[in-house]
C-alpha cells in the first residue's frame, strides 16, 4: 500500500519555486490558507484573487503555470471560470492545470468539477501534504486535452485498460479496422 509519504519521496525532483500560480477564492480566509500552504513547499502565488471577474482579467494578460479555484463564489463561480479558461483559447493558460477547491460536495459537484475541465477537485479542509500530493499529481499527469461536444479538457479517464467489449469509438474502429485487413500482394 502506497502512503501519502511515499507518494510525495516520488516526486522529490519537482522545484515548485518559479512556478507562476494564481489561487481564486471569495473568502480571504480561504485565500490566506492556500496561500501559506503553497508557500510551506516552496511556491509564492502570483495572484490569490477575490473573485473570477478578476481572475479572468489576470489570465487574458497574464501566464500562469498552476491555478487553485474554490467553486462557490458570488460573481463568476470556479466552474464557470474554469469552463471559460479552457475554452478561452488562451495559450497556454487555457492548458494550466486547475485544482478545485470546494467546502460542500455532492456528487453533482464532483461530476461538474470534472465536466468543466479541472484536473482535481480537493474538499475543504485540506490539509498542506494533500494539496502537494494533488499539485504533483498534475505535475505528473499526461493525460492529453480533449475536446468532445462542449467539452475541452484532460482526457477523464484516469484508466488505461483493456476493454473486452466491442470497440464503439469511431476513431479507434477505423483504426481497428485498418489493422484487420490483409493486403494481397
Amino acid at each position: 500500500m502506497t502512503t501519502l509519504g511515499d507518494s510525495l519521496r516520488e516526486s522529490a525532483v519537482f522545484n515548485l519555486g518559479g512556478a507562476v500560480t494564481m489561487i481564486v477564492d471569495d473568502s480571504p480566509f480561504s485565500l490566506t490558507l492556500t496561500a501559506n500552504a503553497l508557500a510551506g513547499f516552496g511556491i509564492r502565488p502570483a495572484f490569490t484573487v477575490g473573485s473570477g471577474g478578476e481572475a479572468k482579467r489576470i489570465l487574458q494578460e497574464k501566464p500562469v503555470d498552476l491555478l487553485v479555484v474554490d467553486t462557490d463564489m458570488p460573481d463568476i463561480d470556479g466552474f464557470e471560470l474554469v469552463r471559460w479558461l479552457r475554452r478561452s483559447g488562451l495559450n497556454p493558460n487555457a492548458f494550466s492545470p486547475v485544482i478545485m477547491t470546494a467546502s460542500h460536495i455532492r456528487r453533482g459537484r464532483l461530476n461538474q468539477a470534472r465536466d468543466c475541465g479541472a484536473n482535481f477537485l480537493v474538499t475543504k479542509p485540506f490539509s498542506a501534504a494533500m494539496l502537494l500530493e494533488r499539485i504533483l499529481w498534475v505535475a505528473r499527469d499526461n493525460r492529453p486535452f480533449l475536446e468532445v461536444g462542449d467539452y475541452f479538457g484532460p482526457d477523464r479517464r484516469f484508466r488505461d485498460e483493456e476493454w473486452d467489449g466491442p470497440e464503439r469509438r469511431a476513431d479507434r474502429m477505423g483504426a481497428t479496422k485498418a489493422s484487420n485487413t490483409v493486403e494481397i500482394a
